[in-house]
């Protein structure tokens, strides 16, 4: 048991919505983000004493919970049937941007599990290209052609032209 547990109590209580905000924005489901948040929570727990000395434990924080999310997307019981068509959408309202959201939850939804966490990571918890290159443990050019292909993607989708044939999602 980590000695300065009320720090770490102090850190969690400040950093809990961002983090299931994040969690949400990868999974795109509240209750598998809190799940997910639970888990990256008693991870940072057991290293406690390690982490508060880090001069960014946002970081490992990040890392965690994103490794916990790609741990979670490889279980067999998590993966999904790919549809060819896509079902009728919701009904929009000139008063309500809940659709655009539901919309764009849904695109990043369909995105490769690489490409989402450059998305969130880039542009919900503005990091920078080196600092999301360091989370995702890879080169900065990566982290620029993944967020380009990405947007790329979400661009044509949203626009409702398939952006390239070739990246149809299998995988689930």
């Amino acid at each position: 048991m980590p000695a300065d547990i009320e720090g770490y109590r102090e850190y969690v209580g400040a950093r809990l919505e961002p983090l299931r905000r994040t969690a949400y924005l990868l999974c795109g489901d509240w209750h598998t983000a809190d799940d997910l948040v639970s888990t990256a929570l008693v991870k940072l727990l057991r290293h406690w004493r390690r982490v508060s000395t880090m001069d960014s434990p946002d970081a490992y924080v990040r890392r965690t919970l994103l490794r916990v999310w790609l741990d979670e997307r490889r279980r067999p019981w998590r993966r999904e049937a790919v549809w060819s068509t896509v079902p009728d959408g919701p009904v929009r309202s000139a008063t309500d941007g809940a659709a655009d959201r539901l919309t764009i939850l849904a695109l990043l939804a369909e995105l490769p599990p690489r490409r989402r966490a450059v998305l969130v990571l880039r542009y919900f918890c503005d990091l920078s290209v080196e600092e999301t290159a360091r989370e995702l443990g890879c080169t900065a050019g990566t982290v620029k052609s993944q967020s380009a292909r990405a947007i790329e993607t979400l661009r044509g989708r949203l626009v409702g032209t398939p952006a390239h044939p070739e990246e149809v999602r299998t995988d689930g």
